[in-house]
């Protein structure tokens, strides 16, 4: 018996190194994640969605806010007719019979001809008083995508983005051949005139005072966009451009986006909007997303992407993926913005890391919610 006495230490020292090792195993906390954990109520509760049994949604941008206080009546309203014309474009195809691709379009169109929004009419100049447009449209369900970049004479860019995934091997046409492409294949062609107005003139004059400065937009990776005369908001940093996502009655996803892009840009500038994975994605089965913020930041962490893989292979939900991605992963890259994820049960998530984001929705039933206060938003900040 006495021989055998040794095996008792060894028991213990066995079993003591067996507790140990699971908290061994865990990675150390990182002061970020600390500083997650203490930013505020409801970090750890799963967050929810917008809304549910939403077949269509569209964003106006993030960015600074419309606040209460500052807005006059006119003001708001202009921005939710905006927002409420978009959506109602987009419930007549889908009324009709139409797919989820041309709702998206049709949705993107209307606020490419709203000069309030920063795509098509409404689009900010670049540093040299220009206007260079981006957009893209990607069909969930085969992932067929079509997008323009750098173009300077189409009305709507949203639409030469769907040219190009229907009529070419190509999803992305840039510069002068995407505006040829365009006119030959029937869109109406527009003079640099027809993109100005005076806010966008007025913001592009506060951007070359602020670089003249040392402050500039440009190079802060932020973008001066006047919303409207009426709101304290004017000429502050704002990421105007618009998106569309939509579900239709086969259950297939769509996503558009469209912009003008940055206040002040360099000339040949190309941010997320017309890059599939960064600014547009849809999937069948995974999400429709369109995002708005800091182009760069959206781009290098492939966003709407990257919601999609978290819903398909990580086991989120379409709010959870959506916030990780706008909350979590791209404010670790220093930018911030929002996006519209809408899943194919029809359940939207709108999340934004920015003060303030333009938003509305479409449900089955036809009703029409429009958001462009901060307090409204239910998935926000």
């Amino acid at each position: 018996m006495r021989s055998r006495l040794w095996i008792l230490p060894v028991i213990t020292a066995l079993v003591a190194v067996a507790v140990a090792l699971p908290a061994l195993s865990q990675p150390s906390a990182r002061p970020e994640d600390a500083a997650a954990v203490a930013a505020g109520p409801g970090r750890g509760t799963p967050p929810r969605p917008e809304a549910t049994d939403v077949v269509l949604a569209v964003h106006g941008g993030a960015g600074t806010a419309l606040r209460r206080e500052d807005t006059d009546a006119r003001t708001e309203k202009a921005y939710r007719d905006g927002l409420a014309d978009a959506l109602r474009a987009g419930r007549k195809v889908l009324r009709d019979g139409g797919g989820s691709v041309a709702a998206v379009e049709a949705a993107v169109r209307s606020l490419e001809d709203n000069a309030l929004f920063n795509a098509g009419k409404g689009a900010v100049f670049t540093e040299d008083a220009g206007h260079e447009l981006d957009a893209s449209v990607m069909r969930g369900s085969d992932l067929a995508a079509g997008a323009v970049a750098g173009v300077r004479h189409v009305r709507n860019p949203v639409s030469a983005a769907r040219l190009v995934m229907e009529r070419t091997p190509h999803v992305l046409l840039a510069g002068e051949g995407a505006d040829s492409f365009a006119v030959r294949n029937g869109l109406p062609a527009v003079t640099q005139d027809y993109y100005w107005t005076q806010a966008r003139w007025d913001s592009l004059m506060k951007a070359k005072e602020q670089s003249r400065g040392g402050t500039s937009p440009s190079a802060s990776g932020k973008a001066v966009d006047g919303r409207a005369v009426g709101s304290k908001a004017v000429g502050e940093s704002a990421m105007g451009t618009v998106g569309a996502v939509a579900v239709d009655r086969k259950h297939d996803l769509a996503a558009a986006t469209s912009t003008g892009g940055m206040t002040n840009k360099m000339a040949g500038r190309v941010g997320d909007s017309p890059l599939v994975g960064a600014g547009t994605y849809a999937k069948n089965g995974t999400v429709a997303a369109s995002a708005t913020g800091h182009g760069e930041v959206f781009i290098r962490g492939a966003a709407t992407s990257t919601i999609s893989h978290l819903i398909e292979f990580g086991g989120r939900d379409v709010a959870a993926a959506a916030h990780e991605v706008v909350h979590e992963r791209l404010t670790r890259l220093g930018g911030t913005g929002g996006v519209i994820a809408l899943g194919p049960d029809g359940v939207l998530a709108a999340p934004h890391s920015s003060e303030g984001m333009l938003y509305g929705y479409l449900t089955a039933d036809g009703e029409i919610v429009t958001r462009v206060f901060p307090d409204e938003s239910r998935t926000g900040r």
